[in-house]
């Protein structure tokens, strides 16, 4: 079992059960309430709840030892997490949550690419025959047929 908390595969199938819910949570909590508010409060949350992780273990680090570089690519990050969550509240709030998340999920598709343009990554045939088959994948459950 150890193992497999070290392995990226365990932990990428947690994000996506954790995406999962996320959806259908915001979908039912968002009835309601503003979908920008709602996204704030989910955010208040992610706050606190990684705060007391990184008190609770140990690994909250001096903000002097993190380099400008790094300063610099984490908020442009965080930057694209807002819009991204902005967004994706938004199209909860307007659309059925079966329909709105395999479209969000375009992003891996986005991920293989610009991974490819811009970080020098490389994916097989196979490797990109899965990347088009997730597009043709999310496009076919998001299709109102």
């Amino acid at each position: 079992m150890k193992l497999a908390l070290a392995s990226w595969q365990f932990w990428a199938l947690c994000s996506a059960g954790f995406a999962a819910l996320t959806a259908i949570l915001a979908k039912v909590g968002i009835a309601n309430i503003d979908s920008d508010f709602a996204t704030l409060i989910r955010t208040v949350v992610i706050l606190f709840v990684l705060a007391g992780i990184l008190a609770v273990t140990g690994r909250l680090q001096w903000p002097g030892a993190v380099s400008g570089r790094t300063y610099l690519f984490l908020v442009l990050s965080g930057l694209a997490t807002g819009g991204s969550w902005l967004c994706y509240f938004r199209a909860l709030k307007l659309g059925d949550a079966a329909r709105v998340a395999p479209i969000d999920k375009l992003s891996v598709v986005l991920v293989a690419v610009l991974g490819t343009l811009f970080l020098g990554e490389r994916l097989s045939v196979p490797n990109w025959s899965g990347v088009g088959l997730i597009a043709a994948g999310a496009m076919l459950v998001a299709y109102r047929g």
